[in-house]
């Protein structure tokens, strides 16, 4: 592939995973500290939900400037781009304000309700 080509491949991971992580760092890190955060997918005896542990990754990428990420981190940034997608399409009916599924999302960086 050439170097332009790849540059515009790269280009438009980092759009898509900006329009797929829509909140903020710092508002991601405090629904992260938070215990609703914690608690939401963690299943009896596990320490940390596999949602949890997955915006604690995109809160490090979200800090991360550009030039430094890996190709692990570009891997990481596209599943938090087609997990956030696919969640999207199976929204529950009704108010989502309260719901396990929205805050799942959250953990992943994602708000529908933005």
């Amino acid at each position: 592939m050439s170097d332009m080509k790849q540059e515009s491949h790269r280009e438009e991971l980092f759009s898509d995973f900006a329009r797929a992580v829509n909140i903020p760092a710092g508002q991601l890190e405090h629904w992260l500290e938070t215990e609703r955060s914690h608690d939401v997918g963690r299943h009896k005896g596990q320490r940390e939900s596999h949602s949890h542990a997955a915006g604690r990754r995109i809160l490090r990428l979200l800090r991360t400037p550009r030039k430094d990420f890996t190709a692990d981190d570009l891997v990481h940034m596209r599943r938090v781009i087609h997990h956030v997608d696919r969640q999207l399409r199976h929204r529950p009916r009704g108010d989502v304000s309260d719901t396990d599924w929205r805050f799942a999302l959250m953990n992943w960086g994602h708000d529908p309700q933005r």
